[in-house]
Order: C-alpha cells, then sequence, then structure tokens
C-alpha cells in the first residue's frame, strides 16, 4: 500500500475560526493549500495496484495531528495488513466547502480511481449556508466523479452539526446525507465523528478536530463500511473475464 497525502462540536464561532482556509495562520504548513494542491494526478498506478482517493476538508486533512495520525493514512494501514493492493490519496484540504470541493474535483481527478471517499459539508453546516447549495454542490462532484471514474465506488461519509442554527437545519443537514446516498445509491458511512464528535477528551483544545486518538475512532468508522466494499474489489473477476 502506497500512501500518498495531498496537500463539530462545541462552538460555532471556534468551528468557524478553525477551519476557515483564508488566514494562512490557522493551517499548519504541513496541511496548507498549497501542500494540499500537491496531487499526484499524473502519477501512474503500478500494475494491478487500485486507488482509494479520500476527498475532504480538515478532518481528512488531518488538521494538527501528523499526516500518519490522520485518518485516511490509519485506514491505508489496515488496507496494508490485509495485503490489499491499493494506493491511498489523501486530498483533504482544511477550511473546504462543497462549493470549494466541486471547483477542484475534476483537476483531482485526473487519474481514475476505484474507491472515492466524499467528506465534505461540514463547513457549510456550521456557516449556516443554504441546504440547497450544499446538495447541488455534492451532487455536483458525484457526477464529476461518474463521468471521470465510471467504474469507482463512492462512499459518502455523513456529518452533523450542533443545533446552534435550530433543531431544524440540524436535523435537515443530517438527513441530507441519507437523500443523497439513496438517490446515487451510493455507500454511506452514517456519522464519520460517531463516538468522537464533542467528547473532550478525543477533541483537540478548539473542541472540532480530533486528536490522534479520535482519528483512531474515525478510522473504524471508516474501515467499518470500507473494509468489505474493499474486499469485494479484489474478489471480483476482471472485467469480460
Amino acid at each position: 500500500m502506497n500512501f500518498i497525502r495531498f496537500p463539530f462540536a462545541a462552538m460555532l464561532v471556534l468551528a468557524l475560526s478553525a477551519c476557515d482556509s483564508s488566514p494562512a495562520t490557522n493551517t499548519p504548513a504541513s496541511q496548507s493549500a498549497a501542500s494540499a494542491a500537491k496531487v499526484p494526478a499524473n502519477e501512474p498506478a503500478s500494475a494491478g495496484e487500485k486507488r482509494v482517493l479520500f476527498f475532504g476538508n480538515s478532518l481528512t486533512a488531518g488538521y494538527g495531528v501528523e499526516p500518519d495520525q490522520a485518518f485516511p493514512a490509519l485506514v491505508g494501514q489496515k488496507i496494508d495488513s490485509l495485503g490489499l493492493d491499493y494506493k491511498v490519496i489523501n486530498a483533504g484540504l482544511s477550511g473546504e466547502t462543497t462549493a470549494g470541493g466541486r471547483s477542484r474535483v475534476g483537476w483531482v481527478l485526473r487519474q481514475p480511481v476505484d474507491v472515492f471517499v466524499l467528506e465534505l459539508g461540514g463547513n457549510d453546516g456550521l456557516r449556516g449556508l443554504p441546504l440547497t447549495a450544499t446538495r447541488r454542490n455534492l451532487q455536483a462532484i458525484i457526477d464529476t466523479v461518474r463521468r471521470r471514474s465510471p467504474k469507482a465506488q463512492i462512499v459518502l461519509a455523513g456529518m452533523q452539526i450542533p443545533p446552534n442554527l435550530g433543531a431544524t437545519y440540524a436535523a435537515d443537514f443530517k438527513a441530507l446525507y441519507q437523500e443523497i446516498a439513496a438517490k446515487n445509491k451510493l455507500v454511506l458511512i452514517p456519522f464519520l465523528l460517531q463516538g468522537v464528535g464533542g467528547d473532550r477528551r478525543l477533541n483537540q483544545p478548539d473542541g472540532i478536530h480530533p486528536t490522534p486518538a479520535g482519528h483512531r475512532i474515525l478510522a473504524r468508522n471508516v474501515w467499518s463500511v470500507l473494509q468489505p466494499l474493499l474486499q469485494a474489489q479484489v474478489a471480483a473477476p476482471p472485467a469480460g473475464a
């Protein structure tokens, strides 16, 4: 397994300041937009090697932790332990919204992928952006993946937000992921931050971004969904066989 790294939740104000991609001082250098932009789009996969691409915001990027402590890298370790021939690509970008993801997904997908893990929308919800726009952007990302990598399996990471903006908005935000997954027949991770969100022991001082221990739980949440999918891909006969 080769791992490549591109470069909720207590208080809304903290969330916006910690996840905002505009002030460079809020993002460690290892996770800056410049680092995230180093997409190995032209690097060919070795023979028989498949690609798993994690596309998300600061959670995927591993804000505040070492690259090998972020959940995509931990999932990569699990893949490696099973001897599955996958290259894991971390295309997380701190501060990313669904609109930002929509604008860069085509560039990221200059090489085809086999599994695309979509983790976006949390920053939209924390900012109180219209859910119609979030839904439209997520759908556009999904449509782009299916055009660029028609055979890719898309995994959608469900998110939830605190009720700062009202219980109705929070409930509708949660339901949005279930609706999109059902509409597009995606594999759904019900809630990426299950067991971590809101637990001070598992989050950094900002109360939002997981600690290394928190990322280990995120990796388990993802792996419980991803493992059977990857093993099924490996077991499937080649096309035309």
